[in-house]
């Protein structure tokens, strides 16, 4: 690699030698309190989640050759962090999209400079429907596997993977209950109990019932509940078998937020923190998500076992939603959009809604998939081998249908009135009829077979290989439908396929000086087709183009410092996305427009960890993350060729802060245990053109005071952003963007059984 910046590389190399001079020291805690721990242990009242939660991974992080990062439930119930987005909001590297995606409106996740929305999976098989991971309730815990990961996940970015772990039935009796009430009418419920039978078997459930309106907003909320039975037959035998469920239903009123212009730094002048310019009284998203797994796990002897997993999944969801869109005019009488003064009946602070009002939108995606894991440990002469092999199937299914419900009879767009730009006025009283406008289907279907081997040469040296060969085959067609007044006749497009034949491969070679700590270097690439996810549509121009290709080299360090007490990590990174798809217009060799894999996009990075207990009754856990990103080329290569311009080229990619951090730490005293965190994010930029709208950083800071009166009842109060900071996230080009919550408290009360 070619880093620019050396004092970060002499600060990371600096981070790798230290380690291999301390020599641990301390005596580890009776009862160490909740804390994440980065890369290579999470701690959790004295136990360790020593490796990752998916069977690929056979060695214990801190020998895996790859960062990954693991946050508890514990964690998240300590810093109140209850949705997705809350809990990778405290990761650095990591933004968010605004508004609707390509497949909906829904989580909208960039990771380490790249798109990651559809690199989430879920007891490490795949998720991809678009949608609003709202609650945590039924989540052991979140990990974060950075860099290519498509030899372990299948086709995906270079950026990385997120793997949600679905709590389930196991050995011991157990049940906790949680009631919390806060500002902002938040009240939650929880309940996750877990009884043994005695005889192998055991049945947990877990479930949640939660309100909340949206910190100094005036009409955003959201409401659920959620349940998810387990039980399990076979615990602790040599064969086990556990069958899940979940059923959660969301009813919420989506956040587009306020408009936001980067010639007025953002949120443009007049505007109130609390206004909301969609529609109360029509605006909703609707999500029920089901999904039903079957786990069958044997032994075979204490060196071979056998894992199969089988889960059918449903989502569906309802939006109806008024983004914040239209024609603005500030009380200067200046039009934030042309700079110029307003034009034709825009008086001074005034706002005409325009654009996609009423946008009305049902998808439900189905998904159908088997994965089968053996795991056999063995010798070679003087070398150990811990081989993973094995297959999947997936059938994944997408329909939806889409149109406006503020529509005239004849399917022609109301006249929206224009609204006080101070207090817009977000009553809908217009005409009421859906129009539907078109109707999209698609499919996805994947097939892969897969081997990994991690080979101990001696006590110092390790290799750890994989590779990945899978069969994608995807279609979309789409139905358009006129409207009344033009006739109302249905126009059935073309069905676009893509079939790809993909191959993923991935390698890390680690050196262990000591026991407790390991360097490492890994390469590994990821293959992404044109229809890499079942919502994701291909079109004539893309669909026969072949598989994207992005490559990650990364040299870390991982340590375990004070007895295995506390996590120091480091690593160096590059990832690298090789050649994705760009127009390549009026080109007389190409007529049929069909788009090039001459794009190239590179993030060079530092990733910096700590984790764990300092002493006894302090904890912390703190990351930062730097990147470096750059288009290397945004045109085809004719383009280039023919005008030598790329205006792209050389630009930061978008959703790309340079400098990100965040910490959180903790302190135990007499039955009290105190908390502070602060989350850093630099700013960025939103797309790589010249008058992309620039987000501003911001500092955010959290605070949690917490006492337990006995080993049965607990109270904990959680303040966020406790100096009530203004920020955004979720930002669209010069449109809208989603303002972080305002000052927030909650108090939960804890009742353990």
């Amino acid at each position: 690699m070619n880093l620019r910046h050396s004092p970060l590389t002499a600060a990371l190399l600096l981070a790798i030698a230290t380690p291999v001079l301390a020599a641990p020291a301390g005596e580890a805690p009776a009862d160490a309190s909740s804390q994440a721990k980065q890369l290579d242990t999470v701690e959790v009242h004295g136990e360790r989640v020593r490796k990752a939660s998916s069977p690929k991974y056979t060695e214990e992080l801190v020998d895996t050759p790859q960062t990954i990062t693991v946050v508890t439930s514990e964690v998240m119930a300590q810093q109140n962090l209850l949705g997705l987005r809350d809990v990778l909001s405290t990761l650095p590297g990591i933004t968010f999209g605004a508004g609707e995606g390509g497949g909906g409106y829904g989580d909208s996740i960039n990771l380490r400079g790249f798109n990651a929305t559809t690199d989430i999976t879920v007891d490490g098989v795949r998720d991809s429907a678009q949608y609003t991971r709202t609650d945590n309730f039924n989540l052991e815990s979140i990990e974060l596997v950075n860099g290519a990961n498509s030899a372990m996940s299948g086709a995906g970015s270079v950026g990385g993977n997120i793997n949600l772990v679905s709590k389930t039935a196991r050995e011991g009796n157990f049940s906790t209950f949680t009631l919390g009430a806060g500002t902002d009418s938040f009240g939650r419920a929880t309940v996750d109990s877990n009884h043994d039978f005695g005889t192998g078997q055991a049945l947990r459930v877990n479930a949640m019932v939660h309100r909340n309106d949206v910190a100094d907003r005036d009409v955003e909320e959201y409401k659920r509940w959620g349940i998810a039975p387990s039980f399990a037959i076979g615990l602790g035998s040599d064969t086990r078998f556990t069958l899940s469920y979940l059923h959660q239903h969301d009813e919420n009123i989506p956040e587009y937020g306020l408009p936001y212009f980067a010639a007025y730094g953002g949120l443009l002048p007049g505007i109130s923190r609390n206004a909301y310019f969609g529609y109360r009284n029509m605006d909703r998203q609707e999500i029920d998500v089901d999904m039903l797994t079957g786990v069958f796990e044997h032994d075979f002897n204490d060196r071979t076992s056998l894992r199969s997993l089988a889960r059918y999944q449903k989502v569906d969801q309802h939006t109806l939603v008024n983004p914040t869109q239209g024609a603005w005019c500030l009380d200067s009488g200046i039009n934030p959009s042309t700079g110029a003064a307003c034009t034709g009946t825009m008086l001074p602070g005034t706002y005409q809604p325009s654009g996609p009002r009423g946008t009305t939108r049902d998808t439900t995606n189905g998904l159908a998939l088997s994965q089968t894991d053996l795991t056999a440990r063995f010798t070679t002469g003087s070398v150990e081998h811990a081989l993973v092999a094995g297959f999947s199937f997936m059938h994944e299914t997408y329909e939806l249908d889409n149109g406006n419900t503020q529509r005239n009879a004849d399917g022609t767009a109301p006249a929206y009135p224009v609204m006080d730009i101070h207090n817009p006025d977000n009553v809908y009283a217009g005409p009421l009829n859906y129009i539907r406008t078109g109707h999209t289907d698609g499919t996805l279907d994947n097939q892969a077979i897969y081997a990994f081997d991690t080979l101990k040469f001696n006590p110092k040296w390790e290799l750890a290989l994989g590779a990945r060969y899978e069969h994608n085959e995807g279609d979309t067609r789409t139905l358009t439908y006129a409207t009344p007044a033009a006739g109302g006749a249905i126009t059935v497009g073309p069905t676009f396929r893509n079939e790809e034949d993909l191959f993923s491969y991935r390698a890390g070679l680690l050196f262990k000086p000591a026991d407790n700590g390991s360097v490492y270097l890994s390469y590994a690439n990821s293959k992404t087709p044109s229809k890499a996810s079942v919502n994701g549509a291909c079109t004539a121009q893309t669909c026969e183009v072949d598989p994207e290709t992005a490559v990650n080299i990364e040299l870390g360090t991982k340590w375990n410092l004070l007895d295995e007490r506390l996590a120091v990590t480091a690593a160096l990174f590059r990832n690298e996305r090789q050649n994705y798809k760009v127009a390549d217009p009026n080109n007389p060799d190409n007529p049929s427009g069909m788009q090039q894999l001459d794009g190239k996009a590179r993030v060079d990075g530092i990733a910096l960890g700590v984790a764990g207990n300092i002493t006894r009754a302090w904890s912390i856990f703190a990351n930062y993350t730097y990147l470096d990103s750059e288009v290397l080329q945004s045109v085809s290569d004719r383009v280039l060729e023919d005008t030598g311009i790329d205006a792209q080229a050389g630009n930061p990619l978008p959703n790309t802060p340079e400098h990100s951090a965040s910490a959180w730490t903790t302190y135990a005293l007499q039955g009290w245990t105190f908390g502070y965190g602060v989350t850093y994010q630099g700013d960025f930029y939103t797309a790589s053109t010249a008058n992309a709208p620039r987000v501003k950083s911001y500092t955010m800071h959290r605070a949690m005071a917490g006492y337990q009166f006995n080993a049965r009842f607990g109270l904990q109060l959680n303040i966020d952003n406790l100096f009530d900071k203004q920020y955004f996230t979720r930002v669209r080009n010069n449109g809208w963007a989603t303002p972080g919550a305002a000052r927030s408290a909650v108090l939960t009360a804890t009742f353990k059984f």
